[in-house]
């Protein structure tokens, strides 16, 4: 489990995502040594809770692809108890720049939050915008848990950070994040999601990297393609 070292986090960046093949992945990996490092957690199985609105406003919004969405989730490494730490981030997106709002709480905190009972943290900015948005969108619970396999990299004496998602797959029932890492898979077996996130623009090294593999940027929301399949599911039962 990854011990956070500030409670509340503000990021702002760019975010492009590719979808890779287990080939692609693998030369990528080895690509960029030399000019990245796996990060001390290596390969970290990561839960994200989204919550929702009764109709799904949210990520109907979302997958519409406006120009500014935002979502809200619960993310813990590995499964979590009633007393690790878990991380509820406000996310959102405008013209291409990612903002998130971040802050450390417990699973029991969390659930009276949504429940209308105070507040999220102590005060602040951080704790006006999350309140704001639960009170504005009403009667959020979770929708669906999205899980992963992670590894992430950095970039020494740089703001460049890559992250590879192995397995990302979703649940929609059991929709906690103390039960397991088991889902449906959102992606062909072997396929992976690379995110690179930077403050500024992307380093030429690699870009040539990426033409060079033949990995073309693309939209990929996990929690749009899951409520995207459970649709379907639902339509074809």
């Amino acid at each position: 489990m990854a011990e956070v070292q500030k409670p509340i986090v503000v990021m702002k960046r760019y975010e492009m995502k590719y979808i890779l093949t287990a080939e692609q992945t693998a030369y990528f990996k080895e690509a960029v040594k030399g000019h990245m490092e796996i990060d001390k957690f290596g390969l970290t199985s990561i839960a994200s809770l989204y919550y929702d609105t009764p109709n799904y406003r949210l990520i109907r919004t979302s997958i519409e692809k406006p120009k500014f969405k935002e979502k809200i989730r619960l993310r813990s490494y590995g499964i979590a108890t009633d007393t690790s730490p878990v991380f509820l981030e406000l996310k959102r997106k405008a013209y291409g720049i990612v903002y998130k709002r971040r802050v450390q709480s417990t699973i029991p905190l969390v659930n009276k939050f949504f429940d209308g009972e105070g507040d999220i943290c102590a005060g602040g900015q951080i704790n006006s915008e999350i309140t704001y948005f639960r009170d504005y969108y009403k009667n959020l619970a979770p929708a669906c848990l999205i899980i992963y396999d992670r590894i992430a990299y950095f970039q020494p004496d740089g703001d460049l950070r890559l992250t590879i998602d192995h397995n990302p797959r979703y649940r929609a029932e059991q929709l906690n994040l103390t039960h397991s890492m088991e889902g449906i898979s959102l992606l062909p077996e072997g396929s992976t999601i690379l995110e690179v996130k930077v403050q500024q623009a992307m380093p030429l090294w690699l870009s040539a990297i990426l033409a060079e593999g033949k990995m073309y940027k693309g939209s990929f929301s996990k929690y749009g393609a899951a409520y995207k399949m459970q649709m379907e599911k639902i339509i074809n039962y």
